[in-house]
Protein backbone atom coordinates (compact mmCIF):
# COMPACT_ATOMS: atom_id res chain seq x y z
CA UNK A 1 0.00 0.00 0.00
CA UNK A 2 1.18 3.20 -0.82
CA UNK A 3 1.66 6.31 1.47
CA UNK A 4 -1.84 7.53 2.63
CA UNK A 5 -1.65 11.46 2.68
CA UNK A 6 0.98 14.23 2.22
CA UNK A 7 0.73 17.39 3.65
CA UNK A 8 1.01 19.19 -0.02
CA UNK A 9 -1.75 17.65 -0.75
CA UNK A 10 -4.98 19.60 -1.92
CA UNK A 11 -7.32 19.99 1.44
CA UNK A 12 -10.61 17.19 1.00
CA UNK A 13 -12.75 20.39 0.02
CA UNK A 14 -10.81 21.32 -3.30
CA UNK A 15 -10.28 17.49 -3.88
CA UNK A 16 -14.00 16.93 -4.13
CA UNK A 17 -14.66 20.55 -5.79
CA UNK A 18 -12.26 19.16 -8.65
CA UNK A 19 -13.74 15.59 -8.48
CA UNK A 20 -17.03 17.15 -9.29
CA UNK A 21 -15.68 19.05 -12.15
CA UNK A 22 -14.11 15.99 -13.75
CA UNK A 23 -17.47 14.00 -12.66
CA UNK A 24 -19.51 16.73 -15.37
CA UNK A 25 -16.70 15.87 -18.06
CA UNK A 26 -16.83 11.97 -18.28
CA UNK A 27 -13.32 11.92 -16.91
CA UNK A 28 -14.20 9.19 -14.67
CA UNK A 29 -10.76 7.93 -14.12
CA UNK A 30 -9.26 11.50 -12.79
CA UNK A 31 -12.67 11.79 -10.62
CA UNK A 32 -11.62 8.82 -9.06
CA UNK A 33 -8.31 10.00 -8.21
CA UNK A 34 -9.48 13.22 -6.51
CA UNK A 35 -12.36 10.98 -4.44
CA UNK A 36 -9.51 8.92 -2.96
CA UNK A 37 -7.40 11.65 -2.25
CA UNK A 38 -10.35 13.37 -0.58
CA UNK A 39 -11.16 10.19 1.72
CA UNK A 40 -7.17 10.21 2.73
CA UNK A 41 -7.74 13.62 3.96
CA UNK A 42 -11.18 13.38 5.53
CA UNK A 43 -12.44 9.79 5.74
CA UNK A 44 -15.76 10.57 7.46
CA UNK A 45 -16.89 13.78 5.36
CA UNK A 46 -20.09 12.90 4.37
CA UNK A 47 -20.08 15.19 1.15
CA UNK A 48 -16.79 12.49 0.12
CA UNK A 49 -19.06 9.58 0.46
CA UNK A 50 -21.77 11.59 -1.37
CA UNK A 51 -19.38 11.78 -3.99
CA UNK A 52 -18.05 8.60 -4.18
CA UNK A 53 -21.50 7.42 -4.34
CA UNK A 54 -22.22 9.53 -8.00
CA UNK A 55 -18.96 8.24 -9.30
CA UNK A 56 -20.25 4.55 -8.55
CA UNK A 57 -23.29 5.51 -10.30
CA UNK A 58 -21.89 6.77 -13.09
CA UNK A 59 -19.35 4.11 -13.07
CA UNK A 60 -19.45 0.34 -14.58
CA UNK A 61 -19.76 -2.55 -12.09
CA UNK A 62 -20.64 -0.07 -8.98
CA UNK A 63 -17.58 1.88 -10.03
CA UNK A 64 -15.01 -1.17 -8.29
CA UNK A 65 -13.18 -0.51 -11.86
CA UNK A 66 -11.69 3.18 -11.11
CA UNK A 67 -10.16 1.94 -7.69
CA UNK A 68 -8.41 -1.99 -8.53
CA UNK A 69 -6.29 -3.25 -6.37
CA UNK A 70 -2.26 -3.66 -7.10
CA UNK A 71 1.04 -4.23 -5.07
CA UNK A 72 1.22 -0.82 -4.01
CA UNK A 73 -2.17 1.18 -4.24
CA UNK A 74 -2.96 4.70 -2.80
CA UNK A 75 -4.69 4.44 0.47
CA UNK A 76 -7.41 6.30 -0.24
CA UNK A 77 -8.82 4.20 -3.23
CA UNK A 78 -8.20 1.38 -1.02
CA UNK A 79 -10.92 3.18 1.29
CA UNK A 80 -12.90 4.19 -1.57
CA UNK A 81 -13.35 0.20 -2.77
CA UNK A 82 -14.22 -0.79 0.47
CA UNK A 83 -17.48 1.49 0.73
CA UNK A 84 -18.04 0.31 -2.47
CA UNK A 85 -17.55 -3.48 -1.74
CA UNK A 86 -20.10 -2.47 1.48
CA UNK A 87 -22.67 -1.22 -1.02
CA UNK A 88 -22.22 -3.55 -3.98
CA UNK A 89 -22.75 -6.17 -1.00
CA UNK A 90 -19.70 -7.64 0.15
CA UNK A 91 -19.32 -5.66 3.81
CA UNK A 92 -17.07 -8.77 4.79
CA UNK A 93 -14.37 -7.34 1.97
CA UNK A 94 -14.91 -4.07 2.74
CA UNK A 95 -13.68 -4.41 6.22
CA UNK A 96 -10.97 -6.48 5.41
CA UNK A 97 -9.68 -3.40 3.18
CA UNK A 98 -10.60 -0.96 5.93
CA UNK A 99 -8.72 -2.83 8.85
CA UNK A 100 -5.74 -2.85 5.85
CA UNK A 101 -5.90 0.67 5.82
CA UNK A 102 -5.83 0.69 9.87
CA UNK A 103 -2.66 -1.02 9.24
CA UNK A 104 -0.93 1.16 7.18
CA UNK A 105 -2.31 4.29 8.81
CA UNK A 106 -3.38 4.34 12.46
CA UNK A 107 -5.14 6.76 14.13
CA UNK A 108 -7.15 7.66 10.88
CA UNK A 109 -10.24 7.12 11.55
CA UNK A 110 -11.23 5.06 8.18
CA UNK A 111 -13.94 2.92 9.72
CA UNK A 112 -16.05 6.14 11.26
CA UNK A 113 -18.91 5.65 8.66
CA UNK A 114 -22.63 4.37 9.20
CA UNK A 115 -22.65 1.11 7.35
CA UNK A 116 -19.87 -0.03 9.62
CA UNK A 117 -21.41 1.12 13.18
CA UNK A 118 -25.04 -0.21 11.83
CA UNK A 119 -26.62 -2.79 14.18
CA UNK A 120 -27.58 -4.95 10.50
CA UNK A 121 -23.50 -5.31 9.90
CA UNK A 122 -23.42 -7.56 12.34
CA UNK A 123 -26.33 -9.48 12.14
CA UNK A 124 -25.52 -10.10 7.73
CA UNK A 125 -21.64 -11.21 8.22
CA UNK A 126 -22.36 -13.21 11.67
CA UNK A 127 -20.49 -13.20 15.04
CA UNK A 128 -17.27 -15.78 13.31
CA UNK A 129 -16.66 -13.00 10.44
CA UNK A 130 -16.95 -10.20 13.21
CA UNK A 131 -14.36 -12.00 15.47
CA UNK A 132 -12.44 -12.71 12.63
CA UNK A 133 -12.34 -9.07 11.92
CA UNK A 134 -11.85 -7.84 15.45
CA UNK A 135 -8.82 -9.97 15.55
CA UNK A 136 -7.39 -8.28 12.45
CA UNK A 137 -7.91 -4.65 14.23
CA UNK A 138 -5.96 -6.34 17.37
CA UNK A 139 -3.25 -7.95 15.09
CA UNK A 140 -2.61 -4.17 13.68
CA UNK A 141 -2.97 -2.55 16.54
CA UNK A 142 -0.82 -1.94 19.67
CA UNK A 143 -1.56 -2.82 23.39
CA UNK A 144 -3.08 -0.60 24.79
CA UNK A 145 -3.23 1.97 21.75
CA UNK A 146 -2.21 5.64 22.25
CA UNK A 147 -4.96 7.68 23.84
CA UNK A 148 -4.80 9.79 20.92
CA UNK A 149 -5.20 7.59 18.51
CA UNK A 150 -7.98 5.33 20.35
CA UNK A 151 -10.87 7.31 18.42
CA UNK A 152 -10.30 5.39 15.68
CA UNK A 153 -10.54 2.25 17.17
CA UNK A 154 -14.55 3.11 18.28
CA UNK A 155 -16.27 1.78 15.18
CA UNK A 156 -15.25 -1.54 15.87
CA UNK A 157 -16.29 -1.41 19.45
CA UNK A 158 -19.67 0.22 18.04
CA UNK A 159 -19.57 -3.41 15.56
CA UNK A 160 -18.65 -5.43 18.59
CA UNK A 161 -21.50 -4.30 20.94
CA UNK A 162 -23.79 -5.14 17.88
CA UNK A 163 -22.35 -8.38 17.08
CA UNK A 164 -22.76 -9.11 21.25
CA UNK A 165 -26.10 -8.13 21.28
CA UNK A 166 -27.42 -10.25 19.16
CA UNK A 167 -24.95 -13.41 20.14
CA UNK A 168 -24.33 -12.74 23.86
CA UNK A 169 -22.69 -16.29 24.56
CA UNK A 170 -20.59 -16.75 21.72
CA UNK A 171 -16.78 -17.34 23.51
CA UNK A 172 -14.79 -16.04 20.70
CA UNK A 173 -16.64 -13.40 19.82
CA UNK A 174 -16.28 -12.25 23.68
CA UNK A 175 -12.89 -12.94 23.68
CA UNK A 176 -11.84 -11.04 20.51
CA UNK A 177 -13.76 -8.01 21.35
CA UNK A 178 -12.24 -7.84 24.95
CA UNK A 179 -8.89 -8.22 23.76
CA UNK A 180 -10.10 -4.93 21.07
CA UNK A 181 -11.83 -3.22 24.48
CA UNK A 182 -8.26 -3.22 26.19
CA UNK A 183 -6.31 -1.99 23.84
CA UNK A 184 -8.56 0.50 23.55
CA UNK A 185 -8.47 1.62 27.55
CA UNK A 186 -12.13 0.26 27.94
CA UNK A 187 -10.53 -1.59 30.66
CA UNK A 188 -13.67 -2.75 32.74
CA UNK A 189 -15.51 -3.49 29.80
CA UNK A 190 -12.74 -5.80 28.97
CA UNK A 191 -13.03 -7.72 31.69
CA UNK A 192 -16.78 -8.31 31.72
CA UNK A 193 -16.71 -9.60 28.15
CA UNK A 194 -13.32 -12.01 28.79
CA UNK A 195 -15.18 -13.16 31.79
CA UNK A 196 -18.72 -13.79 30.00
CA UNK A 197 -17.06 -16.18 27.41
CA UNK A 198 -14.76 -18.09 29.60
CA UNK A 199 -17.99 -19.07 31.55
CA UNK A 200 -20.01 -19.44 28.19
CA UNK A 201 -17.07 -22.21 27.02
CA UNK A 202 -13.71 -22.47 29.31
CA UNK A 203 -10.67 -22.65 26.59
CA UNK A 204 -7.29 -21.70 26.69
CA UNK A 205 -8.00 -18.19 24.41
CA UNK A 206 -10.58 -17.50 26.70
CA UNK A 207 -8.69 -17.60 29.77
CA UNK A 208 -5.36 -15.51 28.14
CA UNK A 209 -7.84 -12.65 27.11
CA UNK A 210 -9.07 -13.12 30.57
CA UNK A 211 -5.89 -13.24 32.16
CA UNK A 212 -4.67 -9.75 30.00
CA UNK A 213 -7.74 -8.00 30.55
CA UNK A 214 -7.57 -8.61 34.53
CA UNK A 215 -3.77 -7.68 34.75
CA UNK A 216 -4.60 -4.27 33.28
CA UNK A 217 -7.27 -3.46 35.79
CA UNK A 218 -4.84 -3.92 37.81
CA UNK A 219 -5.86 -7.61 39.11
CA UNK A 220 -2.86 -9.14 39.30
CA UNK A 221 -3.36 -12.34 41.48
CA UNK A 222 -6.61 -13.25 39.87
CA UNK A 223 -5.02 -12.60 36.02
CA UNK A 224 -2.22 -14.88 37.20
CA UNK A 225 -4.60 -17.25 38.10
CA UNK A 226 -6.68 -17.51 34.32
CA UNK A 227 -3.38 -17.68 32.55
CA UNK A 228 -2.30 -20.71 35.03
CA UNK A 229 -5.43 -21.81 33.68
CA UNK A 230 -4.58 -21.17 30.64
CA UNK A 231 -1.25 -23.43 30.89
CA UNK A 232 -3.88 -26.17 32.02
CA UNK A 233 -5.71 -26.32 28.84
CA UNK A 234 -2.61 -26.25 26.96
CA UNK A 235 0.44 -26.96 28.72
CA UNK A 236 2.88 -26.71 25.33
CA UNK A 237 1.79 -23.02 24.67
CA UNK A 238 4.62 -21.94 25.89
CA UNK A 239 4.16 -18.29 25.12
CA UNK A 240 1.62 -18.40 28.12
CA UNK A 241 4.73 -19.67 30.04
CA UNK A 242 6.63 -16.32 29.36
CA UNK A 243 3.40 -13.80 29.58
CA UNK A 244 3.09 -15.40 33.28
CA UNK A 245 6.83 -15.20 34.13
CA UNK A 246 6.79 -11.29 33.33
CA UNK A 247 4.14 -10.69 35.12
CA UNK A 248 5.53 -11.76 38.13
CA UNK A 249 8.78 -10.37 37.20
CA UNK A 250 7.15 -6.85 36.65
CA UNK A 251 5.54 -7.31 40.12
CA UNK A 252 8.86 -8.34 41.65
CA UNK A 253 8.23 -11.67 42.30
CA UNK A 254 11.66 -12.65 40.09
CA UNK A 255 12.24 -15.91 41.31
CA UNK A 256 8.72 -17.32 40.63
CA UNK A 257 9.08 -15.42 37.08
CA UNK A 258 12.85 -17.67 36.11
CA UNK A 259 10.91 -20.23 37.79
CA UNK A 260 8.38 -20.41 35.14
CA UNK A 261 10.73 -19.13 32.58
CA UNK A 262 12.96 -22.35 33.16
CA UNK A 263 9.53 -24.88 33.08
CA UNK A 264 9.62 -23.15 29.66
CA UNK A 265 13.21 -23.50 28.44
CA UNK A 266 13.03 -27.36 29.35
CA UNK A 267 10.07 -28.10 27.47
CA UNK A 268 11.57 -26.00 24.46
CA UNK A 269 15.07 -24.97 24.84
CA UNK A 270 14.97 -22.88 21.85
CA UNK A 271 11.11 -21.35 21.78
CA UNK A 272 11.63 -17.52 21.07
CA UNK A 273 9.29 -16.16 23.42
CA UNK A 274 10.85 -18.26 26.72
CA UNK A 275 14.74 -17.40 25.80
CA UNK A 276 13.96 -13.76 24.98
CA UNK A 277 12.14 -13.77 28.50
CA UNK A 278 14.76 -15.44 30.08
CA UNK A 279 17.90 -13.60 29.28
CA UNK A 280 16.23 -10.46 30.42
CA UNK A 281 15.15 -11.36 33.62
CA UNK A 282 18.55 -12.96 34.06
CA UNK A 283 19.92 -9.58 33.68
CA UNK A 284 17.12 -8.02 36.08
CA UNK A 285 18.68 -10.43 38.62
CA UNK A 286 22.28 -9.83 38.70
CA UNK A 287 23.04 -7.19 36.18
CA UNK A 288 25.33 -8.76 34.17
CA UNK A 289 25.95 -7.78 30.90
CA UNK A 290 26.71 -11.52 29.59
CA UNK A 291 22.65 -12.42 29.70
CA UNK A 292 22.37 -9.55 27.08
CA UNK A 293 25.04 -10.43 24.76
CA UNK A 294 23.82 -14.10 24.98
CA UNK A 295 20.64 -12.85 23.88
CA UNK A 296 22.27 -10.54 20.80
CA UNK A 297 24.23 -13.55 20.05
CA UNK A 298 20.03 -15.32 19.79
CA UNK A 299 18.60 -12.84 17.57
CA UNK A 300 21.75 -12.51 15.31
CA UNK A 301 21.76 -17.06 14.45
CA UNK A 302 17.90 -16.78 14.84
CA UNK A 303 16.28 -13.75 12.30
CA UNK A 304 13.02 -15.38 11.48
CA UNK A 305 11.70 -15.48 15.81
CA UNK A 306 8.07 -16.10 15.62
CA UNK A 307 7.17 -11.96 16.50
CA UNK A 308 9.16 -8.82 17.11
CA UNK A 309 10.97 -9.03 20.65
CA UNK A 310 12.11 -6.26 22.27
CA UNK A 311 13.53 -7.51 24.97
CA UNK A 312 17.20 -6.75 24.30
CA UNK A 313 16.20 -2.55 23.41
CA UNK A 314 14.56 -2.71 27.23
CA UNK A 315 17.19 -3.77 28.87
CA UNK A 316 19.41 -1.35 27.31
CA UNK A 317 17.26 1.61 27.26
CA UNK A 318 18.91 4.40 29.74
CA UNK A 319 21.81 2.25 30.66
CA UNK A 320 25.43 4.53 29.89
CA UNK A 321 26.65 2.93 26.64
CA UNK A 322 24.88 -0.17 26.50
CA UNK A 323 21.81 2.30 25.46
CA UNK A 324 22.92 5.68 25.52
CA UNK A 325 25.78 7.79 25.24
CA UNK A 326 27.09 8.99 28.93
CA UNK A 327 27.75 12.99 29.56
CA UNK A 328 31.02 14.13 29.03
CA UNK A 329 33.05 13.93 31.68
CA UNK A 330 35.86 16.29 30.29
CA UNK A 331 34.80 18.91 27.48
CA UNK A 332 35.40 16.47 24.61
CA UNK A 333 37.79 17.70 22.19
CA UNK A 334 38.76 17.45 18.50
CA UNK A 335 41.35 14.78 17.87
CA UNK A 336 44.78 16.40 18.06
CA UNK A 337 46.84 16.78 14.84
CA UNK A 338 50.13 16.11 16.54
CA UNK A 339 50.04 12.48 16.50
CA UNK A 340 53.16 11.37 14.36
CA UNK A 341 51.51 7.92 13.58
CA UNK A 342 49.90 8.74 9.96
CA UNK A 343 46.63 6.38 10.89
CA UNK A 344 44.92 8.40 13.46
CA UNK A 345 45.89 11.84 12.48
CA UNK A 346 49.01 14.21 11.48
CA UNK A 347 49.41 18.05 10.86
CA UNK A 348 47.51 18.94 7.86
CA UNK A 349 44.43 16.77 8.35
CA UNK A 350 41.52 17.83 5.61
CA UNK A 351 38.31 18.63 7.25
CA UNK A 352 35.61 16.20 5.99
CA UNK A 353 33.44 16.28 2.56
CA UNK A 354 30.40 17.83 2.84
CA UNK A 355 29.16 14.34 2.14
CA UNK A 356 30.61 12.82 5.43
CA UNK A 357 29.34 15.61 7.82
CA UNK A 358 25.91 15.14 6.07
CA UNK A 359 25.45 11.25 6.58
CA UNK A 360 27.20 12.15 9.96
CA UNK A 361 24.86 14.73 10.85
CA UNK A 362 21.94 12.27 9.65
CA UNK A 363 22.73 9.40 11.71
CA UNK A 364 23.82 11.01 14.98
CA UNK A 365 21.89 10.66 18.29
CA UNK A 366 22.36 10.88 21.86
CA UNK A 367 21.30 7.01 22.48
CA UNK A 368 20.59 3.81 20.20
CA UNK A 369 18.25 0.58 21.14
CA UNK A 370 21.76 -1.51 21.99
CA UNK A 371 24.90 -2.08 20.79
CA UNK A 372 24.27 -4.05 17.59
CA UNK A 373 21.37 -1.56 16.48
CA UNK A 374 24.24 0.87 16.88
CA UNK A 375 26.48 -0.46 14.60
CA UNK A 376 24.02 -1.62 12.30
CA UNK A 377 22.73 2.29 12.14
CA UNK A 378 26.86 3.18 11.50
CA UNK A 379 26.82 1.45 8.09
CA UNK A 380 25.51 4.43 6.27
CA UNK A 381 29.40 5.88 7.18
CA UNK A 382 30.75 2.56 5.41
CA UNK A 383 31.72 4.14 1.92
CA UNK A 384 33.96 7.04 3.72
CA UNK A 385 37.37 6.75 3.26
CA UNK A 386 39.70 7.18 6.31
CA UNK A 387 40.68 11.01 5.52
CA UNK A 388 36.78 11.57 5.91
CA UNK A 389 36.13 9.62 8.99
CA UNK A 390 39.21 11.14 10.61
CA UNK A 391 38.45 14.19 9.47
CA UNK A 392 35.21 14.03 11.49
CA UNK A 393 37.39 14.16 14.33
CA UNK A 394 39.75 16.45 13.60
CA UNK A 395 36.93 19.16 12.43
CA UNK A 396 33.61 18.30 14.04
CA UNK A 397 30.95 19.52 12.11
CA UNK A 398 28.77 22.33 13.75
CA UNK A 399 25.48 21.20 15.33
CA UNK A 400 22.82 20.16 13.58
CA UNK A 401 19.70 22.74 12.71
CA UNK A 402 17.21 19.71 13.65
CA UNK A 403 15.41 18.59 16.63
CA UNK A 404 18.24 17.03 18.31
CA UNK A 405 20.80 20.14 17.23
CA UNK A 406 18.01 22.83 19.44
CA UNK A 407 17.75 20.37 22.35
CA UNK A 408 22.07 20.29 22.74
CA UNK A 409 22.02 23.68 21.86
CA UNK A 410 20.21 24.13 25.22
CA UNK A 411 21.40 21.74 27.01
CA UNK A 412 25.79 21.41 26.50
CA UNK A 413 26.96 21.90 23.10
CA UNK A 414 29.83 20.01 24.44
CA UNK A 415 27.16 16.39 23.39
CA UNK A 416 27.07 17.26 20.19
CA UNK A 417 30.92 16.44 19.44
CA UNK A 418 30.61 13.23 21.78
CA UNK A 419 27.84 12.56 19.34
CA UNK A 420 30.49 13.11 16.80
CA UNK A 421 33.45 11.16 18.42
CA UNK A 422 31.08 8.08 19.11
CA UNK A 423 29.19 7.69 15.50
CA UNK A 424 32.40 8.38 13.66
CA UNK A 425 34.16 5.73 15.57
CA UNK A 426 30.76 3.25 15.27
CA UNK A 427 31.68 4.14 11.29
CA UNK A 428 35.35 3.03 11.73
CA UNK A 429 33.96 -0.49 12.31
CA UNK A 430 32.55 -0.62 8.70
CA UNK A 431 35.97 0.31 7.13
CA UNK A 432 37.34 -2.00 4.75
CA UNK A 433 36.01 -5.08 6.57
CA UNK A 434 37.76 -6.84 4.09
CA UNK A 435 40.39 -7.24 6.43
CA UNK A 436 41.12 -9.60 8.93
CA UNK A 437 40.62 -8.29 12.49
CA UNK A 438 43.46 -8.84 14.32
CA UNK A 439 45.72 -6.88 11.01
CA UNK A 440 42.75 -4.51 10.56
CA UNK A 441 43.23 -0.74 9.71
CA UNK A 442 40.17 -0.28 12.02
CA UNK A 443 41.29 -2.25 14.59
CA UNK A 444 44.85 -0.19 14.72
CA UNK A 445 43.19 3.02 14.60
CA UNK A 446 40.33 2.07 17.45
CA UNK A 447 42.86 0.66 19.73
CA UNK A 448 45.50 4.26 18.66
CA UNK A 449 42.48 6.67 19.36
CA UNK A 450 41.48 4.29 22.77
CA UNK A 451 44.80 5.62 24.14
CA UNK A 452 43.80 9.60 23.44
CA UNK A 453 42.15 10.99 26.68
CA UNK A 454 39.71 13.07 24.18
CA UNK A 455 38.65 10.31 22.65
CA UNK A 456 39.14 7.25 24.14
CA UNK A 457 35.67 6.56 25.30
CA UNK A 458 34.34 6.49 21.86
CA UNK A 459 36.87 4.57 20.45
CA UNK A 460 36.67 1.86 23.44
CA UNK A 461 33.01 2.49 23.18
CA UNK A 462 33.59 1.10 19.14
CA UNK A 463 35.39 -1.71 20.10
CA UNK A 464 32.74 -3.20 22.21
CA UNK A 465 30.74 -2.59 20.08
CA UNK A 466 32.48 -4.72 17.64
CA UNK A 467 32.57 -7.31 20.28
CA UNK A 468 28.99 -7.64 20.66
CA UNK A 469 28.73 -8.11 16.96
CA UNK A 470 31.62 -10.82 16.18
CA UNK A 471 31.85 -13.32 18.60
CA UNK A 472 35.63 -13.89 17.69
CA UNK A 473 37.59 -10.85 19.14
CA UNK A 474 36.08 -10.66 22.42
CA UNK A 475 38.89 -12.17 24.15
CA UNK A 476 40.84 -9.40 22.21
CA UNK A 477 38.68 -6.59 22.66
CA UNK A 478 38.47 -7.87 26.77
CA UNK A 479 41.99 -7.05 26.87
CA UNK A 480 41.81 -3.48 25.56
CA UNK A 481 39.39 -2.52 27.69
CA UNK A 482 40.98 -4.25 30.94
CA UNK A 483 44.14 -2.54 30.22
CA UNK A 484 42.57 0.81 29.70
CA UNK A 485 40.78 0.46 32.61
CA UNK A 486 43.20 -0.36 34.95
CA UNK A 487 45.69 2.27 33.71
CA UNK A 488 42.57 5.10 34.50
CA UNK A 489 42.08 3.69 37.58
CA UNK A 490 45.83 3.70 38.69
CA UNK A 491 46.59 7.23 38.07
CA UNK A 492 48.25 8.23 41.29
CA UNK A 493 45.95 11.61 41.93
CA UNK A 494 43.10 8.76 42.01
CA UNK A 495 40.64 8.11 40.22
CA UNK A 496 39.58 10.54 37.31
CA UNK A 497 35.89 11.91 36.49
CA UNK A 498 36.72 9.76 33.03
CA UNK A 499 37.23 6.87 34.89
CA UNK A 500 33.54 6.14 35.87
CA UNK A 501 32.39 6.41 32.74
CA UNK A 502 34.87 3.80 31.61
CA UNK A 503 34.19 1.49 34.16
CA UNK A 504 30.31 1.70 32.34
CA UNK A 505 32.15 0.51 29.29
CA UNK A 506 34.07 -1.98 30.79
CA UNK A 507 30.57 -3.64 32.43
CA UNK A 508 29.15 -3.55 28.72
CA UNK A 509 32.08 -5.18 27.64
CA UNK A 510 31.63 -8.93 26.63
CA UNK A 511 33.72 -11.36 27.85
CA UNK A 512 35.42 -9.29 30.81
CA UNK A 513 37.41 -11.06 33.08
CA UNK A 514 36.03 -11.51 36.65
CA UNK A 515 38.20 -9.42 38.28
CA UNK A 516 38.11 -6.76 35.92
CA UNK A 517 34.14 -6.62 36.00
CA UNK A 518 34.65 -6.76 40.06
CA UNK A 519 36.91 -3.49 39.15
CA UNK A 520 34.65 -1.79 37.13
CA UNK A 521 31.41 -2.24 39.85
CA UNK A 522 33.79 -0.21 42.10
CA UNK A 523 34.77 2.36 39.98
CA UNK A 524 31.12 2.90 38.54
CA UNK A 525 29.75 3.20 42.10
CA UNK A 526 28.13 -0.24 42.16
CA UNK A 527 26.88 -1.06 46.08
CA UNK A 528 29.37 -3.92 46.67
CA UNK A 529 32.88 -1.83 47.02
CA UNK A 530 35.78 -3.39 47.46
CA UNK A 531 38.22 -2.41 49.99
CA UNK A 532 41.52 -0.13 49.41
CA UNK A 533 43.52 -3.37 49.94
CA UNK A 534 41.12 -5.70 47.22
CA UNK A 535 41.63 -2.73 45.27
CA UNK A 536 45.41 -2.78 44.89
CA UNK A 537 45.41 -6.25 44.78
CA UNK A 538 42.67 -5.88 41.53
CA UNK A 539 45.20 -3.41 39.77
CA UNK A 540 48.03 -5.42 41.14
CA UNK A 541 46.64 -8.85 39.01
CA UNK A 542 45.49 -6.85 36.10
CA UNK A 543 48.58 -4.72 34.96
CA UNK A 544 50.88 -7.35 35.29
CA UNK A 545 51.04 -8.59 32.37
CA UNK A 546 51.53 -5.16 30.74
CA UNK A 547 53.25 -3.27 34.02
CA UNK A 548 55.75 -1.41 31.51
CA UNK A 549 53.18 0.26 29.50
CA UNK A 550 51.31 1.69 32.69
CA UNK A 551 52.09 3.96 35.73
CA UNK A 552 52.28 1.88 38.82
CA UNK A 553 49.66 1.57 40.98
CA UNK A 554 49.31 3.81 44.01
CA UNK A 555 50.94 2.64 47.20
Amino acid sequence: MAEGTDDRALPATEELALAREALQAGDLTRAADHVANALARAPTLPEVHETLARLATAGGSGGLDLFPLHHHTFVGAVVARAHLLAAAGHPAEGLDLLVAAAAHAPGTDWAGVPWVTSPELAERIGPDQVARVLMQVCAAAPDPVPRSDRAALTPYLTLARNAITIHPEHALLLGTASALARRAGEVPLAVRWAGRGVRAAPSKMGEVWLGYALRSAGRTREGLAALRRAVDHDPDDLAVYADIAGTLADHGRLDEALSWIERALARNPSFDCAVHTAHRLRFQRDGDVRHLVALADYIRDNPDDSHEHADLAECCRGRPWLGQLTPPTVRPQPLPLTSAEPSTGRPGTPPPSAEATRRLRQLAHLAWPHPPAAYDTAVALATLDLTDLLGLLAHPPETPENALGRVLSGQDPALWVRCVQVWTCLGLLHHRTDEPWPSSTRRQVLVELAQASEIAEAALFALVTAAWVDPSIRPDVAQVVTERLAAAASDRAGPLPVTVSLAHLALATPGLDPECATLARMLAGAPARPGRSTLRGLLGRLLRPFRPRLPSPPP
